[in-house]
């Protein structure tokens, strides 16, 4: 199949496609929330010819093309943050905002730009043929937002589901990522005993003994491990709380928040020990212990799980990221950047913790992901329509000039 004819589908859609992300954006859907939009995204997927469209019992949308024996998946999450503070938007952010260049609203880069682009990418393959021996498996998640990989864990382990690889489209500027660090959420509890404020020598204050264990742990982020690629470990202190029986008394309790980014070598064990063997901890007789998620999808389902998410990394020269390279110069004639994300993703479940290779390419920018003003480009919307159909047929093509021949 010429490179050609899925660059000029992907332009022949263009309209339709914008159409489609600006339906999207227009639901609201925080996590938790996120029923309107999957029904919307479903009746989509039937409209352009998907074979087969389901939701889990999770709530997350899983829409099927060709019937082939090797599965590949491309993944999007379609629940957004909220918007904060209204004023700091020049429109609004479900109504959104068009030009020749850009679609703006909350969602078009963090990421229903990406499920846009999946979505026509099926009706490309299904338009021009390019079914092979594979299934495509385009999944909308859920409740990423809250917790990420949450519903790819549901995916793989209740669903038993397990693609041969995933591609995320979380942004990526249309370039390669091919891994982040992981990360987990920490909480440090220290206990006092409350008093009258008017006699605070009676008590024990928490928060005093918790103000060493911060100043430490600030000391603590510069001695974290280094990565040459993925880079540093980091944490910082996110939120912090205190009780009291008044605000005329001794607090008798006091807990942080940490957000602890990790490195590849790191270990959500090593984590909790590093500050645990902190003086100031043992000196305060600290608890440090991870959170814990639970809340239920907006099907009513409770899935827990410890605010543990490790860091994932694919190899450069892994036969997914080369036929991803492969691709692309095959489409726009020119080499990709091949990088990684800041942030986390679903592939701390897919790759990170279920070793499923995972790899990113999305179109916007992840600098505008939570960010008032959210947009997207529609070139990139395009480019990304047009690697999502290349992509399994270029994957099958490079298995089969690897395997021996009998």
């Amino acid at each position: 199949m010429s490179t050609e004819l899925i660059l000029q589908a992907a332009e022949r859609y263009r309209e339709d496609m914008f159409q489609f992300l600006r339906d999207i954006v227009a639901i609201p859907s925080e996590s938790g929330r996120e029923r309107q939009v999957i029904q919307r995204i479903k009746e989509e997927m039937e409209r352009v010819g998907f074979d087969r469209v389901e939701i889990d019992p999770l709530g997350n949308l899983l829409g099927y093309i060709g019937h082939g024996s090797t599965l590949i998946a491309m993944d999007a999450h379609i629940d957004t943050v909220g918007v904060g503070d209204l004023n700091n938007w020049d429109f609004d952010p479900y109504e959104g905002c068009e030009d020749d260049e850009i679609i703006g609203g909350r969602g078009t880069s963090d990421q229903k730009g990406g499920m846009a682009s999946m979505v026509y990418a099926g009706k490309i393959i299904k338009e021009l043929g390019l079914e092979g021996d594979y299934t495509l498996l385009v999944t909308g998640t859920v409740q990423e937002e809250d917790c990420d990989g949450l519903c790819w864990e549901y995916i793989i382990q209740e669903e038993k589901i397990k693609p041969a690889f995933v591609v995320s489209t979380e942004p990526t500027s249309c370039r390669i990522y091919r891994g982040h660090r992981g990360r987990m959420e920490i909480k440090v509890s220290t206990a006092g005993i409350s008093s009258h404020g008017s006699a605070p020598e009676r008590g024990t204050n928490a928060i005093y003994k918790m103000a060493p264990i911060v100043a430490e742990l600030q000391q603590l982020n510069e001695r974290l491990a280094d990565h040459p690629f993925l880079g540093k470990g980091t944490l910082t202190v996110s939120e912090i709380a205190s009780t009291s029986p008044s605000r005329c008394a001794v607090a008798d309790g006091s807990t942080i928040s940490i957000d602890r980014r990790l490195t590849i070598g790191e270990s959500w064990e090593g984590a909790l020990e590093e500050i645990r063997q902190l003086p100031s901890v043992a000196a305060a007789g600290a608890t440090v212990e991870m959170y814990d998620y639970i809340k239920p999808s907006y099907t009513g389902l409770l899935y827990p799980k410890y605010c543990y998410f490790p860091a994932w990394l694919l190899e450069e020269d892994h036969e997914v990221c080369r036929t991803l390279e492969q691709t692309y110069v095959s489409l726009f004639k020119e080499s990709p950047i091949v990088d990684k994300w800041t942030f986390s993703t679903n592939g701390v479940a897919i790759m990170g913790l279920h070793g499923i290779p995972c790899i990113g390419f999305g179109p916007g920018k992840e600098s505008e992901a939570h960010a008032p003003n959210e947009k997207t480009w529609k070139s990139d919307l395009i480019r990304c329509a047009a690697m999502y159909a290349a992509i399994p047929g270029s994957y099958m093509h490079s298995l089969h000039k690897t395997q021996p021949h009998s």
